[in-house]
């Protein structure tokens, strides 16, 4: 990869002082970022050094907090359903038919479609781990992948505990593009020992614990009735928040519930288009990030969304937040586009990617603001809206992840992605079938 330089006509950083340079500069050496800034300001380079005139606009590529990609197989179906039944009839038969190779080719069309949308990095929860590892290693994206476990393997008898261990030895590697956490679905579908179980297991490891809470009202109400507190409430007294949490969706929770989630350090997952479509609520945003609580974004999963386009969670979730609390001013654009990339990281347990910084990983993407959207233009602030409010997958050209090129001029440079779309096309109709 070597030294690299690229100037641009704004450089977003989105890092903890939402720093904007127009123009700016990124220096970059084997994949990392040694230099942002102010063009005026750009340290001098040797005359071997690469400088990419790139124009447009760079910005840390997003993070896809929450997802269930291979689902991709399954997109549209059951549409209208609510979740229980969404899940029991139209989702669950058709993945109990699937076989590695599909998840390997639903991966591999998620992943392409996450690239094309500026999406670098996703936090996976699913089954066929192994097929999902090899596909995104394929695409050449970042992913932090969290071996699923749901009520059908651990009560098959299988040792999904030592599966998943064996699986983290193998493939953990923090200093590569591969991270692995653990997934047990939910509560309600496990029971809470085994989520404790799961628990224990992944502060023996020191990883990301990644699972659903609190997703819709109902779903939950036997165990609220069993131990007499809200369902958040029963997974801090039983020690799973004593770890790192990665908690996706948090759409009925209340203020005391948000307080054990900040004081434990729970990150949240909040995906909003999903929630909308299988109608199951709208999260507090506002008064989680309040409460202190770390929120990013997730698509969830292709057949819930049907999307993996991260921008509308960008639009979409602040919006919400707005006609929610009828107060336009609670979340900005700065806000949310922090939510899809330095706070959607840290959720999932990296801290190196999200924003652009020296030291991360070169993880960008390249915005044409040659687009009727971004016009007019005339301060930061207006830039910083255009991208939150009309900003869309529409507009990525060029995306890098960890220094390697893998989208150019809006093509997919590492799948070949005529192919996945049949593959995936005929594979879907033979679990539509049965």
């Amino acid at each position: 990869m070597g030294n690299r330089r690229f100037t641009a006509d704004a450089v977003v950083t989105c890092d903890a002082d939402d720093s904007v340079f127009a123009p700016g500069v990124v220096d970059t050496v084997n994949g990392r970022i040694a230099w942002v800034g102010p063009a005026d300001s750009a340290p001098v380079v040797d005359d071997t050094v690469p400088v990419e005139d790139i124009g447009g606009l760079l910005m840390p590529g997003l993070v896809n907090a929450h997802c269930h990609t291979p689902m991709t197989l399954m997109r549209g179906s059951g549409d209208g359903l609510p979740l229980h039944r969404w899940l029991t009839e139209a989702m669950w038969p058709r993945e109990g038919r699937m076989t590695r190779e599909d998840a390997w080719w639903g991966m591999t069309l998620g992943s392409a479609e996450m690239l094309l949308a500026g999406v670098t990095t996703s936090c996976e929860m699913y089954l066929f781990e192994e097929e999902v590892v090899d596909a995104v290693r394929e695409s050449g994206a970042r992913l932090v992948m969290t071996p699923g476990v749901v009520s059908a393997l651990h009560s098959s008898g299988s040792d999904r505990a030592a599966e998943i261990s064996d699986f983290f030895s193998r493939y953990h590697d923090p200093s590569g593009r591969v991270t692995v956490g653990i997934a047990p679905h939910s509560a309600y579908d496990l029971g809470v020992a085994a989520v404790v179980e799961f628990a224990e297991l992944a502060r023996s490891l020191d990883t990301v614990l990644h699972v659903h809470l609190a997703e819709t009202r109902e779903e939950s109400t036997e165990l609220e009735d069993a131990y007499g507190h809200s369902i958040t409430r029963i997974l801090h007294d039983h020690g799973v928040f004593d770890g790192r949490v990665l908690a996706a969706h948090c759409v009925w929770v209340d203020a005391a519930d948000m307080e054990l989630l900040a004081a434990n350090g729970v990150a949240v997952a909040h995906c909003p288009v999903s929630n909308m479509k299988l109608g199951s609520g709208i999260a507090p945003l506002a008064a989680m990030r309040e409460a202190g609580v770390t929120v990013g974004y997730g698509t969830d999963g292709p057949a819930s969304n049907d999307s993996l386009d991260l921008w509308e969670e960008v639009k979409v979730a602040a919006l919400l937040a707005k006609v929610h609390a009828l107060d336009s001013t609670v979340i900005s654009a700065t806000e949310s586009l922090a939510m899809a990339t330095r706070y959607s990281a840290a959720a999932v347990g990296l801290d190196d990617t999200g924003f652009l910084a020296p030291g991360n990983a070169l993880d960008m993407i390249r915005i044409d603001l040659e687009q009727s959207t971004f016009v007019p233009m005339t301060d930061t602030d207006e830039l910083l809206a255009h991208l939150a409010w009309s900003g869309s997958s529409r507009e990525v050209t060029d995306v890098w992840v960890a220094g390697d090129k893998v989208v150019a001029g809006g093509e997919v440079l590492s799948i070949d992605t005529e192919r996945a779309i049949a593959e995936v096309r005929q594979r879907a109709l033979r679990l539509a079938r049965g």
